[in-house]
């Protein structure tokens, strides 16, 4: 079953004769930029949960009139936001004051992916006219569901993640219903970490509403809905043009996997095609096809990819972080048409579990750089899927009354390389961030004994791969389940022209004791107890260019940096390294006897993944 065109509202077309000039636009651009910035930084500062305040699990976005977004972060996983509101509470019926809410993924046709994602969405007035709207998203710590963090490898269906929010009023003309804040509340196993992330959400949509309003107010409702159409018509034509640049005429494909969806199935493959062909009126059309992927995994690894989504990471990254365009639905309007299979795991059938959806998120951007790389180029190498790691349990048993704890920690990875700069180390998602040793030694049982990169977990290439991360944690707790999330250990990320594949994840108990045992990298309920040691590896991204064409200096520099061990740097990039110097003879003799490369590389050279 092909699903049907996006419902997401076209862009309005600017007027030929625009009612905003080029300085204005500027402006306007300016002010709806920080405006959601400031949005964000309330959010940051007032949260209670350390998803949000201290990993940054959130953004807004601030849409116009139809809403069509204008402005949002840099997440290339946001699709039509608004429509699952308007379907319910058709535009024409809302007032100042009033504020939806949902996290029902399967209802929102995967604009949210995972229920922990709470949406907030308010409309903007000036006087009776709806000029506007803004929206602040966050992951909460925890809404019910099978166990403590709602998420979990065990998960086999939506059901067991928590409770599910429709599209909701939550504040009718500034009247707030506190009857289904209650019931939310009442869900969580942490309710005071819930309300006081709702309290933060609600504030930054407030604040939100009132900046959009103060810019409509000086400058006019239909200058301001000209400009936002400029806006967006900039970034589609960008984005368009782009594509034509990337992909000639013709269909390209390409496919990346998921090792597992932890109960033993896997793995499961996406397959990915773009066509690029002439339409009836002569003009050019961009097809995005993702039904060839596999059919949808019984465990929680499923994405509900939303229609607008392949727009929005593409668009993401042809922008290229250009500071004069805006982050907007010009990416998704660019794409004339997605076809998603039903029953696939990118379009699960209704109640898959989607709690996991990280992983596959991951294999989806890869997929996309993949994409990139088949037409003319220029995408990076592929990335690990960031790690999480859940603890749950209890400590202070010696006082007589234990108290529980719930420690979420994602945990970064290795970036893929790019054909003009390695691959990033040790980041987590975006603008979201690793958490510091003093603030999780502060708020949990736990120690860090061991915190860094790990090396030879970036990809060997002419750029090297990112690197991964070590955390080595003491438990401190009186007794702690531990669930855990790592891909891409069977499967790692591929390399690129030469480059080759990234390092694996990996997970051990008591390292190095006669209690040493390994644990499966997409599992949960491992038991752990006081005095136990944790460690966790997580794993690089891939190489671009051959290994023996990075310099023989910057291969040093990552052997003396920890990057790069020195028996990886004679094995892989041909460099003979002896008291912290290069044998530089040595060295030309490997070099001299330069082994084949292919396209792509995953463990084993290969021309192509499909």
């Amino acid at each position: 079953m092909m699903t049907p065109q996006s419902s997401a509202m076209p862009a309005l077309v600017p007027d030929d004769a625009p009612l905003c000039d080029p300085v204005t636009l500027e402006i306007i651009r300016g002010a709806i930029m920080a405006t959601q910035r400031e949005m964000e930084a309330l959010i940051e500062r007032t949260a209670i949960s350390a998803f949000i305040r201290e990993k940054k699990d959130f953004y807004t976005a601030l849409f116009d009139e139809r809403g069509v977004m204008a402005v949002g972060s840099m997440v290339p996983i946001f699709g039509d936001l608004t429509s699952p509101v308007f379907e319910h509470f058709p535009r024409e019926t809302m007032k100042p004051g009033d504020l939806y809410w949902y996290n029902d993924c399967y209802g929102s046709k995967g604009a949210v992916t995972h229920s922990n994602d709470q949406v907030l969405l308010a409309p903007v007035f000036h006087g009776e006219r709806l000029c506007a709207f803004v929206m602040s998203w966050a992951h909460f710590a925890d809404i019910g569901g099978l166990h403590p963090g709602s998420i979990s490898p065990d998960a086999t269906s939506i059901y067991q993640e928590g409770i599910i929010v429709p599209p909701t009023k939550l504040v009718d003309r500034g009247t707030v219903n506190e009857a289904a804040l209650a019931i939310f509340h009442r869900n969580s196993r942490f309710p005071a970490q819930s309300e006081g992330d709702m309290s933060a959400l609600m504030a930054s949509v407030k604040l939100g509403v009132t900046r959009v309003a103060e810019i409509v107010a000086r400058h006019g409702a239909d200058t301001v809905s000209d400009a936002l159409a400029q806006l967006l018509e900039r970034t589609r034509t960008l984005v368009r043009r782009r594509l034509a640049e990337t992909f000639d005429y013709g269909t390209y494909k390409f496919a990346d996997q998921i090792d597992s969806d932890g109960h033993g199935n896997g793995p499961f493959t996406l397959r990915f095609a773009i066509t690029r062909e002439k339409g009836a009126d002569g003009e050019d059309r961009f097809i995005f096809d993702a039904t060839e992927s596999d059919d949808q995994a019984p465990g929680p690894v499923n994405l509900i990819m939303n229609k607008g989504v392949p727009g929005m990471a593409l668009g993401l990254y042809f922008l290229g972080g250009d500071p004069s365009q805006v982050v907007n639905a010009g990416g998704p309007l660019a794409i004339d048409e997605v076809r998603l299979r039903e029953g696939s795991i990118v379009n699960p059938r209704f109640p898959a579990p989607l709690g996991m959806r990280g992983l596959t998120v991951m294999r989806m951007l890869a997929v996309l750089n993949g994409l990139v790389n088949r037409g003319k180029g220029g995408a990076p190498a592929a990335h690990s899927a960031y790690v999480v790691t859940i603890m749950r349990g209890t400590f202070g048993k010696e006082t007589g009354t234990p108290k529980p704890f719930l420690l979420a920690d994602g945990i970064g990875v290795g970036y893929g390389a790019r054909d003009f700069a390695d691959g990033i180390d040790a980041v987590y998602f975006v603008a979201q961030e690793n958490y510091p040793v003093e603030f999780l030694e502060a708020g949990y049982p736990i120690r860090l004994m061991q915190y860094g990169v790990v090396p030879d977990s970036g990809g060997p290439g002419r750029w090297r791969g990112g690197t991964g991360i070590i955390r080595e944690y003491e438990i401190l707790a009186d007794e702690a389940l531990l669930a855990i999330r790592i891909d891409g250990v069977k499967n790692p990320p591929w390399g690129y022209a030469g480059g080759m594949s990234g390092g694996g994840g990996h997970i051990v108990v008591n390292p190095g004791t006669p209690q040493e045992r390994v644990i499966p990298p997409l599992s949960d309920g491992t038991a752990l107890k006081k005095g136990d040691i944790l460690r966790i590896r997580t794993g690089g991204g891939g190489g671009m260019g051959h290994p023996f064409d990075r310099p023989a200096e910057k291969v040093l520099e990552d052997v003396l940096g920890g990057f790069v061990s020195a028996d990886a740097a004679q094995r892989f990039y041909g460099v003979v390294i002896a008291n912290d110097a290069i044998d530089a003879d040595a060295t030309a003799r490997l070099r001299a006897d330069r082994p084949a490369t292919k396209a792509f590389h995953r463990n084993t050279y290969v021309d192509e993944l499909a």
